[in-house]
């Protein structure tokens, strides 16, 4: 197993993507469903949560159970689609960047409100 591997830390990546998204363990508990005290017992214990729960967390999140688990250096290594994106972004004008940062905005925006909305009945029974 590769040392990165051996020495990845579930509750610290959890800490840091849910800081990253502005969640307080309380906010975090309420949209996965998964009850405060459990959560903080995680903690105190540093006990690793389920795979069924770490779901629930990533579909909070907005990430893929992949992306959790990912690396910093296999977070940042661009694959051919990101690579497309910022080649044609260096194309585009400063107003037309603007108006794509805008696109991008507002879909991330609706993202977060359908992902809520289906997060107590589907996802996280």
């Amino acid at each position: 197993m590769d040392a990165k591997r051996e020495s990845f830390d579930v509750l610290t990546r959890l800490t840091e993507l849910r800081t990253a998204k502005g969640l307080s363990v309380y906010k975090l508990s309420k949209l996965s469903e998964i009850p405060q005290s459990t959560i903080a017992t995680w903690y105190q214990k540093q006990l690793y949560p389920p795979i069924d729960k770490l779901e629930c967390i990533c579909a909070v999140l907005g990430i893929s159970l992949a992306d959790f688990f990912n690396t910093e250096e296999e977070r940042y290594l661009a694959d051919k689609q990101d690579i497309a994106l910022l080649e044609r972004w260096h194309l585009l004008t400063s107003k037309e960047r603007e108006v794509v940062l805008s696109m991008i905005d507002l879909l991330l925006s609706n993202h977060k409100k359908s992902v809520t909305a289906l997060l107590p009945d589907e996802l996280c029974p």
